[in-house]
């Protein structure tokens, strides 16, 4: 799937599109190294790894950092900027859940509540400070949304805590 994005990335930096072979993709990988490309990686790899995906964003931030170490503001800044926005999107699949399965819900409201959905409950949208960790961060922001939380409070509490 690398190999399909790296075909497109000559046609969108407005260069003729060159015969399939290995340079085309040589130059993909200079691009995707370089600073701008870089941050680029880095939003997409924080964005998707605040989903329910298990990904590690801290390990693209620390190789980016690593190659490029003047850049540590504008990276931090993209990151945790990526990472609400997912969160926020699993927060909202949260909400759309609740809505889909609530008939479901109903019949068995006498059936023990998940302990996340318990917690988001008890403490309500400070808990979210939490979203950055592994597993039970993703668990706690589906919650959130699950039990509709004050978006705005979700999206604050979430962005602190991913700070």
């Amino acid at each position: 799937m690398c190999l399909i994005l790296l075909s497109f990335l000559p046609a969108l930096e407005g260069r003729p599109r060159s015969a399939p072979g290995p340079g085309r993709y040589i130059r993909g990988m200079d691009w995707l190294l370089s600073p701008e490309g870089g941050l680029w990686s880095l939003t997409a790899a924080a964005f998707l790894a605040s989903t329910v995906l298990p990904l590690s964003s801290e390990a693209v931030l620390f190789g980016y950092l690593s190659l490029h170490p003047g850049e540590g503001a504008p990276a931090i800044m993209l990151a945790t900027l990526a990472n609400t926005a997912g969160g926020m999107t699993t927060y909202a699949l949260g909400r759309y859940l609740q809505q889909r399965l609530q008939k479901a819900q109903e019949k068995e409201a006498a059936r023990e509540q998940p302990r996340q959905l318990a917690r988001v409950r008890y403490w309500g949208a400070p808990v979210l400070a939490l979203a950055w960790l592994p597993f039970i961060g993703e668990a706690l922001v589906l919650a959130a949304g699950w039990l509709r939380v004050n978006w705005w409070q979700a999206l604050l509490w979430q962005g602190l805590g991913r700070l």
